[in-house]
């Protein structure tokens, strides 16, 4: 009993503190999925507590996992573990079934889990629960009272640090598919390994009145007649990593190509939603710009999925002398989680990406980038995209 009960423990502690961190140090990705379920649920009223809300999850998480792995206030951990395992699991059973949003967003973007995957993760995961919870009172206590508040404070001190620092900074470890070193037109098409689709057809034959479904493998005779043909998806193919990104001019032309393709270097201003952005920093994008243009090396353009009048608002509002163009909301916050944040790409690869908070200044563009000789002759060969990844 104590080695299961010690298996319980290193499964549930370390299963938590990653879903703590992966959330923590993405508070925004958190917020967005938040926003998402509120959202499908009907319940846009609670769309403005979702930021708290993401920094109450990941923290408890870890809390709870940190407390579980090194057995501090077992008694109070194990109850509070049971209850949100046992509220966690009836959500996700709700979520598998009726599938609002197909991401559940358990490991932030680390981990892509449907929701029935959560929901058997969450089955599994209570079994280890009920043995913790049952044997509450044989944990090996190592700390006293006073030094088991303490390793709590340092921890919860610690996982809020991480979220508040990441929220005013670009994720630690980028999951995304837009991560600096990404050749974007590779990662648009589906891997020749990749799985495919797989379907049944069912075909409805006719004869006497009587209808009958068969199959291909088991098709009538001549005396039936065909009424009707049905694909049902049995299982679902791999989709290609980035599968909605594209750029098109405020009029719906499609430039996607023509800015993946470019010699020159562009800076993409992402503001997914321009009521929303922060413009503290504005005047320093501005300036960006400037140079950018003056310089006569690259272009600079700003992807949004805002409307036409609310872009002459910002325009009127910023000085933006800068070219607007559409793309989807979604995507823009998947690409940077900044509001807005600057994207660097040469030939569709990505190169450099920065939060607002933290642009760089004019010399280290141009000593690290435009005039940096590694990026002068780019090609779209895989093995200098991974080298300009690690790099």
């Amino acid at each position: 009993m104590k080695i299961l009960n010690n298996i319980s423990q290193f499964i549930v502690g370390i299963v938590f503190i990653f879903s703590g961190f992966v959330k923590a140090i993405d508070p925004l990705g958190s917020t967005y999925k938040f926003v998402d379920y509120f959202e499908a649920f009907g319940m846009e009223f609670f769309n403005s507590i979702a930021f708290p809300l993401a920094i109450i999850l990941s923290s408890l998480e870890f809390i709870i996992g940190f407390s579980i792995l090194f057995s501090i206030k077992k008694k109070y951990t194990s109850w509070l573990l049971l209850m949100f395992m046992a509220f966690f699991t009836v959500l996700t059973l709700i979520l598998a079934i009726y599938n609002p949003v197909t991401d559940c967003g358990c490991f932030g973007d680390a981990i892509i889990m449907t929701n029935w995957q959560t929901f058997g993760k969450n089955i599994f995961l209570m079994i280890f629960t009920i043995i913790l919870v049952i044997n509450r009172n044989k944990f090996e206590v190592k700390w006293n009272n006073v030094k088991q508040w303490s390793y709590l404070f340092v921890a919860f001190s610690l996982i809020i640090t991480l979220s508040v620092y990441y929220y005013n900074n670009l994720p630690l470890i980028d999951f995304r598919p837009y991560k600096v070193g990404t050749y974007i037109p590779e990662k648009m098409i589906v891997p020749e390994n990749a799985r495919k689709a797989e379907y049944e057809t069912i075909l409805k034959y006719q004869k006497n009145d009587e209808v009958k479904e068969f199959t291909l493998e088991n098709l009538p005779d001549s005396t039936w007649e065909w009424v009707s043909t049905e694909n049902i998806l049995i299982s679902k193919g791999d989709d290609p990593k980035i599968h909605d990104f594209t750029i098109s001019t405020l009029i719906g032309n499609d430039i996607t190509k023509i800015v993946l393709n470019d010699d020159k270097f562009t800076f993409l201003l992402v503001a997914y939603d321009l009521n929303k952005s922060n413009l503290k920093n504005i005047h320093e994008i501005n300036e960006l710009s400037t140079f950018v243009h003056e310089s006569g090396k690259s272009n600079f353009i700003c992807l949004t999925s805002s409307l036409e009048s609310e872009i002459n608002d910002f325009k009127e509002k910023t000085n933006a002398s800068y070219s607007f163009f559409n793309t989807d909301e979604i995507t823009l916050k998947t690409i940077i989680r900044s509001n807005p944040g600057i994207v660097l790409l040469k030939k569709g690869t990505i190169i450099g990406k920065w939060h607002h908070r933290n642009l760089p200044s004019t010399k280290e563009i141009v000593n690290e980038y435009l005039e940096n000789p590694k990026y002068q002759n780019m090609t779209t060969d895989k093995e200098e995209v991974l080298a300009l990844s690690e790099n």
